[in-house]
């Protein structure tokens, strides 16, 4: 297995960091090859801007169409196309970060609109009649499997579904559907540390043991079952499920995962 590792913390020292780095012990000892990208120690530049597509930008910018011209010609920046390469090259993503104000930290979040560029990440396929764009369990990175493994600061029952914060699932959905799936990966069930603020070396113990048998189930573990886009589940072109489908007392977010 090749495994691209993707770290975003400022601390080499902090429990990500001694994460990203049991994950990469761990899999290297077990055979498998392993890069990382920690984005922090790269100084990954977050922010997208006409220096990402040079003179495919448009003017007046237009983020869409300048990243796909420049995606086509091969031209977009170093760095981006070195990020794409890798992850073409994996087989499986590791996401590595702690949950700050409910999602990735901003640096991780410009790494994907960056790197997911049009006509990389989104904006590929045919649209017709019965087929809109490969996306949704299609696209560039089909056959590829993706894990977040969450930092959370508070105690697990803020996360539940009487929790005040909701559903952990709620909270991971725009990443794991939105982000993840939507450009062809099969999506695994998170890892997900809480109270990590006040983790004792005892707690860290259990979580370490826990993390090694993930890592080591990454290839055989089931994905969670979202509905593919143009496969009959949906509407199209109003993307809507059709009437029926739903699982008993399913709604929300939960109406997009199917019973397997």
């Amino acid at each position: 297995m090749k495994t691209l590792i993707v770290y975003a913390h400022p601390e080499p020292r902090s429990l990500n960091g001694s994460l990203k780095d049991l994950a990469v012990a761990t899999l290297e000892a077990a055979g498998h090859e392993v890069r990382v990208s920690d984005l922090y120690a790269m100084n990954w530049k977050a922010a997208v801007d006409a220096a990402d597509f040079g003179e495919h930008a448009t003017s007046p910018l237009r983020v869409i169409p300048s990243s796909g011209a420049a995606f086509d010609a091969g031209t977009l920046t170093a760095d981006v196309r070195a990020e794409q390469e890798k992850l073409l090259w994996a087989d499986t993503v590791i996401f590595q970060f702690p949950m700050w104000w409910y999602t990735m930290p901003a640096i991780l979040k410009g790494w994907v609109d960056r790197v997911f560029s049009f006509h990389f990440g989104y904006g590929v396929g045919v649209h017709d009649e019965t087929h809109y764009g490969d996306r949704f369990g299609e696209g560039t990175l089909h056959g590829r499997r993706a894990i977040l493994s969450v930092t959370v600061g508070g105690p697990e029952s803020h996360y539940t579904d009487r929790g005040i914060n909701g559903p952990i699932e709620d909270l991971l959905f725009p990443i794991h559907h939105g982000i993840l799936y939507y450009p062809g990966l099969d999506v695994l069930p998170p890892f997900v540390l809480y109270g990590t603020d006040r983790i004792t070396d005892g707690e860290f113990e259990d979580a370490a043991k826990r993390w090694t048998e993930r890592l080591l189930s990454l290839e055989t573990a089931t994905p969670i079952a979202f509905r593919r886009q143009n496969f009959g589940d949906y509407e199209i072109p109003s993307l809507r499920l059709k009437e029926g489908l739903e699982l008993p007392g399913r709604h929300g977010f939960g109406l997009h995962v199917r019973e397997r």
